[in-house]
Formats: structure tokens, sequence, C-alpha cells
């Protein structure tokens, strides 16, 4: 699904389930994969990018993908006005209104990752550029 509708498909897979599959010893599947890349139709991609841990789901739904969860929290932050920047909190109720079981703490955690700031620096920055 994720080469056809994008990174908010991606399924979480472990190389534990290539090495159950292959009856290759993890760290083996961990070596063959790194420094190793894949062309698709949707760019360039190292095989590690593909490897990302699991995150519950409200009631008996699928798993999420980690990387697709941080792409989800990415797009609610892209769609942040000055009058409504969301907090990790609320980002949280987003994601659980979504299917989507995650602590607050991760939620902060990814956004730090990926460099994007607290929602008072987002807040101050919004302001600023509407005004400036």
């Amino acid at each position: 699904m994720f080469l056809v509708r994008g990174v908010e498909h991606l399924k979480p897979l472990v190389l534990r389930d290539i090495a159950d599959a292959l009856e290759l010893h993890e760290s083996t599947v961990s070596r063959v994969t790194s420094n190793k890349f894949i062309m698709t139709p949707r760019g360039v991609f190292e095989l590690k990018y593909f490897f990302t841990a699991s995150l519950g789901s409200t009631g008996d739904g699928p798993s999420h993908s980690a990387e697709a969860v941080r792409h989800r929290i990415r797009s609610l932050i892209d769609g942040e006005t000055a009058k409504n920047v969301l907090s990790d909190d609320d980002i949280v109720e987003a994601l659980r209104s979504d299917g989507i079981v995650i602590a607050r703490r991760t939620v902060a955690k990814y956004r730090e990752a990926m460099r994007i700031p607290s929602s008072v620096q987002r807040r101050r920055e919004l302001r600023l550029a509407t005004t400036g």
C-alpha cells in the first residue's frame, strides 16, 4: 500500500519478522539491510526506513507504523493557523480519533525528532508571520 498510497499507509515491520520468515538471525538481516537503498516510484529509500516500530490502535484495528504516525503528526501541524495551534495533547486526541493509541510524551518525542517547535513557539512564529 505504501508504494501506491504513500507514507500514511506504511505498515509496521520489524527485523524479527523478516528474520523469522527467512530463518536467519535478526542481526544478519540487520547487517544485510544496512546501507542498502531501494528505488521506488515514491523515491529512493534506505531499506532500514521500512523497519519501524508498531503503535497500537483503538479497538481491534490494525497497528500503525511509527513512520506513518510521524507523517500524520507533521500533517496536523502543517494545517495549523495562527488562531488554531495544536498542543501535544490536542495532537494525541486527533490521533485517537483516527484510531491511533499514543502517549503525549511520544508525540513530543516524535515532534522534537522532526525538529518541530513546541506549540508555544509555533504560535509565536505564526503570529509574527501574519503581522509582519
